[in-house]
Parts: C-alpha cells; structure tokens; sequence
C-alpha cells in the first residue's frame, strides 16, 4: 500500500496550522478593551496574569522534540517506545505570566488539569510571587482562556476562585494579610 501511495505523491505528513478562522466583528474592540483594563490595574499597582495550562508531558526517560549539545556521537539514550506507564503519572504544566513584572511561574502537577488544580496553582504563585512583588494590591487580574481548567463556563473555575479569595480556611489566605484578593 505505501509503495502506491509513493507512486500516486503521497508521503505522510503532519497537519499544518494555516488556516484562519473567521474574525468575530467586535475583536479588535475586545483586544483594546483588554489592553485599556490591563494598563489601569497596572498603573493602580495590581497584579495581572494571564494563566494557561501547557501540554501535558510523559515523566521518565522518554524521547521527546528537540536537540540538546551532547558529545559528538553520544547521544542521550532514552526508550524505544513512549508508552506511557500507568504507574508513572504525566506532568501537567500550569503556566502563570505577570504581565507587569514580564515574569513566568510554572506549577507542575501530577495528575490532571483541574479547576482546583489551576487555582492552587494561582495561589501558590501569589504566596511564592504576587504577595512580595504586589505588597499593596487589593486585586488581582486573571487573564484566561477560557478554556479546560481554567473555562469561563466552568462552574468549578469560579467557584475555585472565589473559595480561594474568599476562605480558604485561615485568616491570611493569601500569606500577606489579606483576605479576598482574587
């Protein structure tokens, strides 16, 4: 079958991201009411972050993309095959960028990308980073896709924020002296 294929010109290949998709009439609109959002919590001394989750990566020794400098001829060995193993959870990336600070934080988990998972995420940024780099803020911005774990219609996502700005079992929460910030 592949030498017909081979004859016809074809060879296998990996999809291409070149399409676009329709642009929504208002998004240049929503773009600039972000960016005016943006720029007012930051000149008001507030932290914003825009959060996502990463691709999810295999733990061990597998192959993965890309190159690393090794001596000529010895390359890092790793497994023939990337079958995951169930007993070997996969890591799962949560990224936190302070837009202010031109910062990264990265949360990694080992189980699966959750609401509660990106809110203690968010947190553990804010007791590590936030709190140190935003002593007087009284709110935050979270910017967000809205997608997964972080999804506007996810009644967890909100319901995670909230539980967090709002009690999450002691009188600081947020490791600052403050309660409610999210």
């Amino acid at each position: 079958m592949a030498a017909l294929l081979h004859e016809m010109k074809y060879s296998l290949q990996a999809n291409a991201k070149t399409i676009e998709g329709s642009d929504h009439p208002d998004r240049n609109a929503q773009f600039e009411y972000i960016n005016a959002q943006t720029k007012k919590f930051l000149k008001q001394g507030c932290p914003v972050i825009s959060v996502d989750t990463k691709k999810k990566e295999l733990v061990g020794n597998y192959s993965n993309g890309g190159h690393e400098w090794q001596p000529q001829g010895e390359p890092e060995k790793t497994l023939l095959h990337d079958f995951p193993d169930s007993e070997v959870p996969k890591a799962v990336p949560y990224g936190i960028y302070d837009v202010g600070r031109n910062q990264g934080w990265v949360n990694v988990g080992m189980d699966h990308d959750t609401a509660e998972f990106a809110t203690d995420s968010i947190l553990s940024w804010w007791k590590h980073m936030g709190c140190k780099a935003y002593p007087k803020a009284t709110e935050l911005v979270i910017m967000a896709d809205a997608g997964g774990s972080n999804s506007n219609r996810s009644r967890l996502w909100k319901v995670g924020v909230q539980r967090r700005a709002v009690n999450s079992g002691n009188s600081e929460p947020f490791g600052c002296g403050r309660r409610g910030l999210l």
